[in-house]
């Protein structure tokens, strides 16, 4: 599946409705913020401060979670998600992120797919 423009949350008033009203899902050194949507479809936003690492390091990190969303984006139901990545999250590798990504899709299935 492709990652265009529709896979991504573009706005800050679109990250910040997720901050604010969404479900977090803890999942190792990335943080995932999950709320339903109406575009039928998972998006992702993904953010890294400069206090994790420097841009090189903040750069592959978002890669990798990009990389471990697209593989599995139709397994998601249609929710926002915003990744938070921690301290730490640099040592977490593409495996790392898949696993943790995958922790906070079926805890929120578990949960009935991402009410708050």
């Amino acid at each position: 599946m492709k990652f265009g423009k529709a896979a991504h949350l573009r706005r800050r008033r679109e990250y910040l409705a997720v901050q604010d009203r969404g479900r977090r899902l803890f999942a190792r050194e990335l943080v995932v913020l999950a709320l339903p949507n109406r575009c039928g479809r998972a998006r992702l936003g993904i953010t890294v401060s400069s206090k994790v690492a420097n841009a090189v390091v903040r750069n592959r990190i978002k890669r990798w979670v990009r990389e471990a969303f697209r593989a599995r984006a139709g397994d998601w139901p249609a929710v926002d998600l915003v990744v938070i990545a921690r301290s730490g999250a640099d040592s977490v590798g593409l495996d790392g992120a898949r696993e943790a990504l995958a922790s906070a899709r079926r805890k929120l299935a578990a949960d009935g797919g991402g009410a708050p």
